[in-house]
C-alpha cells in the first residue's frame, strides 16, 4: 500500500513511519522541514494547495497528525497557533481528498482522547462518554483544549467524502522508549527520584503501549465497518498514584517524591507548558475497538511498563555502545 502521513516528523508520525516502512509499505510523510529519512519526505505548508497533493491522489491510506505541539504555556499566541495550526491543515488535507481523481479509501484523523470530559466516575467511551468543556470546576486551559479538539474534528467532518472512509482517533498517550517521548519524560523522573504521585494522584491517567498502537492503527484500516470516532488507548486506564507506583516498581526503586498541585504549577511555569497534562483525570475505554475484536497484546500497565523499561534499557546500552538499533527492535 501507499501510505501518505501528513505531520509525520513527530514521535507518532515517525512510530507509524518505521511501522508501515517495515512491513515493505510505501511511505510518504509530509512535513514543513523536510530531513533526510528512510522513507520518502515531501515538503508542504499545511495550509493550502501545493505538488504535495499528488502524493495523496493515488494513495490507499491517508493519515494527519499534522499540528503544533500542545507541550507549552496557553498563551494567546500559543493558543492561536495551536488551534490554528490543526483546523488549516485538516482543511488543507481535506480539499486534498476531495480533489482527488483517485481518493485513499481511508482517512485516519488526529484527535485526542482529551476530548473527554475530567472524570473520576464511570470510563468514557465513544458512545456514552461524556465531552468535557462544561465542568464547573475545570480551570480555562482544560477547556482550551476541548475547543481544540472538537475544532479537529469538525474541521475533519466538514468534508462529505464518499469514496474514503473517515476514522477520528481519539489516541491517549502512546507509550513508547524512544527519547523524548511522553514515556522518556516519566521515565526520567522515577530514576531521578522524583517519580512520586501528581496531585492527589487520584486523576485517571489513560494510556497506549506503542505496539498496540500501531497494530490499532492496522485494525482501522484493514476494517471497512470502522468510522467516526475510535478511542486508541488501553482497556485499563488507572489512577496516576497507581500509574508512576506501577513505572517505579518496572523500573527497580521504592520510593518517589510526590508533587502536590502547588509544585506542579511553578514547574509547568518554569518549563512553559501546562499542569493539565498530569492533573487532568483521562478515564477513557476503547470500547469500539474491543468490541470490534481488537486483542491487546500489552492491556494492563504492568507488563507494558516492563517491556518499556526492558526495550528503553536495551536502547541506551545500545547507544552507548555504537551498536546498531533496528526499528524493529523498538516499535
Amino acid at each position: 500500500m501507499k501510505i501518505v502521513i501528513a505531520g509525520g516528523s513527530g514521535q507518532i508520525g515517525s512510530l507509524l513511519a518505521r511501522h508501515f516502512a517495515s512491513g515493505a509499505h510505501e511511505v510518504v510523510v509530509l512535513g514543513r522541514d523536510p530531513r533526510p529519512a528512510p522513507w520518502r519526505v515531501v515538503r508542504w505548508d499545511a495550509r493550502g494547495p501545493g505538488s504535495w497533493t499528488s502524493e495523496v491522489d493515488g494513495c490507499d491510506v491517508a493519515i494527519n497528525l499534522a499540528g503544533r505541539s500542545v507541550d507549552c504555556r496557553y498563551g494567546a499566541g500559543n493558543r492561536r497557533a495551536i488551534l490554528g495550526s490543526r483546523v488549516e491543515a485538516t482543511r488543507a488535507f481535506g480539499e486534498a481528498i476531495t480533489a482527488a481523481k483517485r481518493p485513499p479509501r481511508v482517512w485516519l484523523q488526529a484527535s485526542t482522547a482529551t476530548i473527554y470530559a475530567h472524570t473520576h466516575g464511570a470510563p468514557n467511551d465513544e458512545e456514552t462518554g461524556v465531552l468535557g468543556g462544561t465542568e464547573p470546576s475545570a480551570p480555562d486551559t482544560w477547556r482550551f483544549s476541548i475547543d481544540v479538539a472538537t475544532a479537529w474534528e469538525r474541521a475533519a467532518l466538514a468534508f462529505r467524502l464518499p469514496r474514503t472512509r473517515q476514522v477520528l482517533m481519539r489516541s491517549a498517550m502512546t507509550m513508547s522508549p524512544d527519547r523524548g517521548g511522553v514515556f522518556d519524560v516519566l521515565l526520567g523522573l522515577v530514576r531521578r527520584g522524583l517519580g512520586g504521585q501528581s496531585g492527589d494522584g487520584r486523576q485517571f491517567v489513560s494510556w497506549i503501549h506503542d505496539r498496540d498502537f500501531v497494530r490499532a492503527v492496522d485494525w482501522l484500516v484493514a476494517h471497512d465497518d470502522l468510522h467516526g470516532p475510535v478511542n486508541l488507548c488501553s482497556p485499563h486506564p488507572l489512577r496516576n498514584a497507581d500509574f508512576m507506583r506501577t513505572l517505579r516498581a518496572a523500573w527497580g526503586i521504592g520510593f518517589g517524591l510526590p508533587a502536590s498541585h502547588w509544585m506542579l504549577e511553578v514547574g509547568a511555569f518554569v518549563l512553559r507548558t501546562e499542569t493539565e497534562l498530569v492533573l487532568k483525570s483521562r478515564r477513557v475505554v476503547p470500547g469500539r475497538l474491543l468490541r470490534a475484536g481488537f486483542v491487546y497484546h500489552f492491556p494492563r500497565w504492568e507488563e507494558a511498563a516492563s517491556d518499556l523499561v526492558r526495550r528503553w534499557r536495551e536502547r541506551r546500552e545500545a547507544l552507548r555502545t555504537g551498536a546498531r538499533v533496528t526499528p524493529e527492535e523498538h516499535r
